[in-house]
């Protein structure tokens, strides 16, 4: 194949991977979808790969395939072998691996092409690294919090924010004295540090409860990481994945703070205090009604219209499938709308909402709301 050839396959590759993208995130903001948008992004992915790999600037092969088996050796066990109410910590560490890469990327170009870097390139140099690392370990604290591997109640201390905000400015006067002198390559480990130290201290206030929250919000960190990224290398497709990532984790995160009655302002500088009350009124305890299959199913049967909330509980209990037996019969019955949690982890039920009553409830299993 000639090497004219092969870029054309390269660009059109990327040009689709890009799209695919584009309608996986579409997809999967509907139950009924959600699967279609999986595949979607899948395929997206495994069409950048080829593509990267097709690069004429790889010389050697070798040690990217020694990076993919081990990669897959990881990947593959976790993705198989983690239970669904696991999913919030698999995520974490995903951002974080996500976030080290492309700060490692950008370490590597700044040495390898300092002092003969533009001013632009610099920039974005500094914003994947800036990203990147903090990242990486604000993600490896969000998995520790939420596998019970570190305390996960929020760790507080008198003049945190003050810390923590002069030590992000001294990390940005860093980064802007090395976007004006490239050259200074010894202040850029103390920059790397600084980052890396910062990503712990921002998670360490925040309590296990608020970890999801979190999480979307680290995934938007990492997402514009990948952005820079692009922008150093110029990759576009990298521009546009990561630039997808990080708007769709902001709008996420901003979405889950107004459910969970959050302050975004608090999310951002790490320091959910309390909950706070809702200006309008104080939900107070309400009784809990409970009713057996067949009486949930005697229920459903007579209602007009039914509502289905997928949640966590769903996850815990496994009970997807019975949900979605249950939901097909449900539809000749009555009107059935599916539901969303707020919480993105609330993942188990959100691909199975296309089916009623007697089949699921004769497992004695079958749940209508949470």
């Amino acid at each position: 194949m000639s090497e004219q050839l092969i870029q054309y396959f390269i660009q059109f590759s990327y040009f689709a991977a890009a799209i695919l993208f584009v309608l996986s995130l579409k997809w999967l903001s509907a139950p009924t979808t959600a699967r279609r948008g999986v595949k979607a992004g899948e395929i997206g992915m495994l069409l950048a790969i080829v593509a990267a790999l097709l690069h004429h600037e790889i010389v050697s092969y070798q040690w990217i395939l020694v990076a993919l088996v081990l990669g897959s050796l990881i990947g593959v066990p976790m993705a198989v072998f983690m239970p669904m109410t696991a999913v919030p910590q698999r995520t974490a560490l995903s951002h974080a691996f996500g976030a080290i890469a492309a700060a490692l990327v950008g370490t590597a170009e700044y040495y390898l092409k300092t002092p003969h870097l533009d001013t632009f390139t610099m920039v974005a140099l500094i914003l994947e690294m800036l990203l990147g690392f903090l990242t990486f370990t604000g993600s490896l604290m969000a998995f520790g919090k939420l596998q019970d591997l570190l305390p996960t109640r929020p760790l507080t201390y008198r003049g945190q924010n003050f810390v923590n905000l002069t030590l992000l400015a001294v990390a940005v006067l860093i980064g802007v004295y090395l976007i004006a002198n490239p050259g200074a390559t010894h202040l850029f480990p103390v920059f790397a540090g600084l980052c890396l130290l910062f990503g712990v201290l921002l998670i360490l206030p925040i309590g296990g409860a608020d970890m999801p929250t979190v999480i979307a919000l680290l995934n938007s960190y990492a997402g514009l990481a990948s952005a820079a990224m692009g922008f150093v290398l110029d990759n576009k497709l990298l521009i546009i994945a990561g630039a997808l990532d990080g708007t769709s984790g902001f709008f996420l995160s901003i979405i889950m703070c107004k459910a969970m009655n959050r302050s975004f302002t608090n999310v951002l500088f790490g320091a959910f205090g309390q909950v706070q009350v809702s200006r309008t009124a104080v939900v107070g305890e309400r009784p809990v009604k409970s009713a057996t299959p067949s009486e949930a199913a005697t229920i459903l049967e007579a209602a007009s219209s039914v509502i289905i909330v997928p949640g966590y509980g769903m996850a815990v209990a496994q009970a997807q499938h019975a949900v979605r037996e249950g939901l097909h019969l449900a539809r000749n019955l009555s009107r059935v709308l599916a539901g969303q949690s707020p919480l993105p982890f609330d993942y188990t039920a959100r691909g199975a909402l296309a089916a009623g009553p007697r089949a699921a409830a004769s497992r004695g299993r079958f749940a209508c709301a949470r």
